[in-house]
């Protein structure tokens, strides 16, 4: 039997008692691993007496939990070791849980529902957190299946052939509480095969479970008093967790898919097209592409994701990483028929929902509601200059606000590239939409831009996956919310929507384009650059997130849900749950910068209409 050096436990007992974070890893003594103060620790024991595969990864990303192989530390001392940290916390909190968790058998078939068995002490055991943990564990599901859960009470809180960690006499004595929790391994398979999926889900929903219990054990036995359970979850970020995070962004940033898809001769395209009376689709030109998508990918899944034990933060990275691998496939598939299908998979296939909303857009509003044909425009370089002065506003709040603008030639219209504004040259713009596309680009996509890159998480400022529709809703409601959405631009979303549907159904471009001029009423050049945009390198269908996230950003806000702390960075509405639960953890922070249309007493009063139950076709009559 070895011993831990007396040197490296002590200097764990003098960061528990500063308030520090732990993390001991030895190669004979598994792993410690106390993110703070807490009133409560998992511990996994291994036993040389079977074959456990997966079960250690349960307590990963716990914020208290100490991984040990029984067999390389002495009973006395590993006794010794929970005992002293157990007297160190609970100095702190006047009590302290500690909860064992171990595999039970396997249930010998694969697609099992996850089971649980509580152990608990029959004395001093407060029955309202059995309840909380036996509920908590109820609501554990893997592949559709409900978990099964048992309480059994016995003083032989520990796993099968092992011993107990704490004494009844120190137990009753500091007013400390000792449970066990035994797993049915339903993520092992025969021959010590694993199951990584059943493995991967379980440990989400069980690491939420256990948080659950321990907010309810925290309120029960000591004066903490946290708000919310995911404040007991890490706060401190590991090393693995910074590295991932990081190659991440870079691969994200060595191409940009907008610019890549973003035809370069669009006006000349326009000319073509008109010559050609409409009936000939017109031939688009690109940019060149700077990657090899075969050693990108490559670079992609070298990135070890297995080494993050958060299990939040593992899906938020494996999402990624799925998106950026169907993002460097449509770069490569660029101008071929697969470009389409890959498209799809992103960004979705029009949902009856939303083309029921874009049909009921454009039978309220004609075309000749809200033209803009008579209003007076601006060139590029008038937008140019106010969106520098817009952007100097923001600089003089946060000196670190670093965006540029670019006048460019080979961008058609306006659009935000790796936090920088890019204005095609050939640009006119409407002065009822002037404070409408600076909110949509300098007040959203580079203010979310500029928050994000002063997150911990990198991801937050290159985009989660599935980022788009949140993104792009945000920005139109901040056109609202400055007070320039009228029927002409809903008609352009509820158009975009329609030529999705258009090229998913088979449509082709001169068909896609009659249908929105000559059915729809779209005059010639609009209808032009919408086809043009869905068209684009083979079908490029991001266009439908428009309207879709204009509609579920407004169910949110009037769901009673806050709108501030979308502006933190560039989320998802798929993944808001982890990005609420990370601020609870203290890991994000609020946004530096707000938008300055927020201090315009008229979008309060357009935020309470929303509340109220504004629905996108409620907007314009607002106006």
């Amino acid at each position: 039997m070895h011993q831990l050096p007396d040197q490296e436990i002590a200097s764990i007992y003098r960061a528990l008692a500063s308030n520090k974070p732990v993390r001991y890893h030895g190669s004979k003594y598994g792993r410690i691993h106390i993110d703070r103060q807490l009133p409560f620790m998992v511990v996994y024991r291994r036993s040389a007496d079977r074959v456990d595969i997966g079960t250690d990864r349960l307590l990963l990303g716990e914020a208290s939990y100490l991984v040990v192989d029984d067999a390389s530390i002495s009973h006395e001392e590993l006794r010794k070791v929970v005992a002293n940290i157990a007297h160190i916390q609970a100095d702190v909190f006047g009590s302290f849980l500690l909860l064992e968790i171990w595999a039970g058998n396997p249930p010998g078939a694969e697609h099992s529902p996850p089971g649980f068995r509580i152990f608990a002490p029959s004395e001093n055991c407060p029955a309202q957190l059995l309840e909380k943990f036996e509920s908590a564990l109820l609501k554990v599901r893997v592949n559709n299946q409900q978990a099964t859960v048992a309480v059994q009470f016995t003083d032989s809180v520990y796993p099968p052939k092992l011993y107990s960690l704490l004494s009844k006499d120190q137990l009753s004595e500091h007013n400390w509480l000792h449970l066990g929790l035994e797993v049915s391994p339903i993520y092992q398979g025969p021959r010590a095969a694993l199951f990584p999926f059943a493995l991967k889900v379980l440990h989400q929903r069980l690491a939420r479970a256990l948080k659950r219990t321990f907010y309810e054990f925290i309120h029960l036995k000591t004066s903490h008093r946290p708000a919310h359970f995911h404040e007991l979850g890490r706060q401190a970020m590991t090393q693995a967790v910074y590295d991932t995070d990081q190659q991440l962004a870079g691969i994200s940033t060595q191409f940009d898919l907008l610019l890549h898809v973003t035809p370069v001769n669009a006006p000349a395209a326009w000319e073509d097209f008109k010559r050609n009376k409409f009936q000939q689709e017109p031939e688009f030109l690109y940019r060149a592409r700077p990657i090899d998508p075969g050693l990108l990918k490559r670079q992609l899944f070298k990135i070890p994701l297995e080494r993050i034990e958060d299990p939040t933060l593992a899906h938020i990275f494996s999402e990624k990483r799925g998106q950026l691998d169907r993002e460097i496939t449509l770069v490569a598939d660029r101008n071929t028929r697969r470009f389409l299908l890959g498209s799809r998979q992103i960004y979705g296939d029009v949902e009856d929902s939303l083309l029921q909303l874009a049909n009921s857009i454009l039978n309220k509003f004609s075309a000749e509601d809200g033209g803009r044909e008579d209003k007076k425009t601006i060139n590029a370089d008038k937008f140019y200059k106010l969106a520098l002065n817009d952007m100097q506003h923001y600089r003089r709040a946060d000196a670190s606000f670093n965006a540029k603008v670019e006048l460019r030639n080979d961008v058609s219209g306006v659009l935000v590239s790796q936090g920088n504004l890019l204005i095609g040259s050939d640009v006119r713009i409407s002065d009822g939409r002037i404070n409408g596309l600076l909110a949509h680009e300098v007040g959203t996509h580079l203010l979310t831009y500029h928050n994000g890159r002063h997150q911990p998480l990198q991801e937050l400022y290159v985009g989660m996956a599935g980022y788009e529709p949140m993104q792009e809703g945000l920005a139109v409601l901040g056109e609202y919310l400055a007070g320039e959405i009228d029927a002409a631009r809903l008609r352009l979303l509820a158009g975009r929507v329609i030529a999705v549907k258009c090229i998913t159904e088979g449509a082709g471009f001169v068909e896609t384009f009659n249908r929105l001029h000559t059915e729809l009423g779209f005059d010639a050049l609009s209808a032009f650059y919408i086809t043009m945009r869905i068209f684009r390198g083979g079908g490029y269908t991001k266009d439908v997130v428009y309207l879709r996230g204009l509609r579920d950003v407004l169910d949110y806000i009037a769901s009673g849900n806050e709108l501030v702390p979308l502006y933190l960075g560039k989320i998802s509405y798929e993944h808001l749950s982890f990005i609420k639960e990370l601020q609870w953890r203290k890991v994000l922070q609020p946004p530096r910068l707000l938008p300055s249309f927020l201090d315009n007493p008229v979008a309060h009063e357009r935020l309470r209409n929303i509340n109220d139950g504004f629905t996108v076709l409620d907007l314009v009559e607002d106006g």
